[in-house]
């Protein structure tokens, strides 16, 4: 019974992958799992309860590609994150929009849920990669949480044509992780003191050293 429940959310969330889960109907998934539409009911009583359990397995999975080992540079480190975030929007376009911008389940307190705990989930990882404990500095809090709505909207504006590289993005979302550190630095010593500690070991080819040699050479 538990493996043709799991099968039946694996053809759902593929289907909700490729459509927008508004377009997708009860019959579509029965017909793709080659069962009929009364047992699709069998496991699950309507189409919403179906569309939280692909939610909760795809929002597992979106928070499982802000894990990254802590080894190397940070500015690294952010890079191959963001590159499998953008894996997963690539793969799962029509169902990563309905998720951030709420498809049938929308108003439903389970799906705010998945998607504050995989935000939640990001902002955990990313303290631990600056070596943070316990409740962070305001002004930390403020950059990271900050930075991780912006990757939201940029995927979300990305999907809309794609009409800038992928790879680009990418970069621009470290760049702008940097930035933002970078000017609450300039107004609180605590933050200046992370930052700088975070980029001693910053190579001279990383993504940070890069944005700070673009700067430098925008204002000369």
């Amino acid at each position: 019974m538990e493996e043709r429940r799991q099968q039946l959310i694996g053809v759902a969330l593929d289907l909700f992958s490729r459509r927008s889960p508004d377009e997708v109907s009860i019959d579509e998934i029965a017909a793709a799992a080659g069962i009929s539409r009364p047992l699709v009911y069998h496991y699950f009583p309507g189409k919403l309860s179906l569309y939280e359990a692909a939610l909760k397995r795809a929002s597992d999975d979106l928070a499982q590609r802000f894990v990254e080992p802590h080894e190397g540079p940070l500015g690294s480190r952010l890079l191959r994150v963001m590159g499998r975030y953008f894996d997963f929007v690539d793969e799962h376009g029509p169902g990563f929009s309905a998720l951030m911008r709420g498809g049938p389940a929308v108003g439903s307190s389970t799906t705010n849920a998945l998607i504050d705990g995989v935000r939640q989930a990001a902002y955990l990882q990313i303290l631990s990669h600056l070596g943070v404990e316990g409740p962070p500095p305001a002004r930390l809090e403020l950059v990271v949480r900050s930075w991780i709505s912006l990757a939201e909207s940029t995927a979300l504006i990305w999907l809309d044509g794609r009409r800038v590289p992928r790879r680009e993005l990418e970069v621009q979302l470290v760049h702008d992780f940097g930035a933002l550190a970078a000017v609450s630095a300039a107004h609180d010593e605590e933050m200046g003191a992370l930052l700088r500690r975070v980029f001693a070991d910053e190579p001279a080819d990383g993504p940070f050293t890069d944005l700070v040699t673009r700067l430098v050479a925008l204002a000369s």
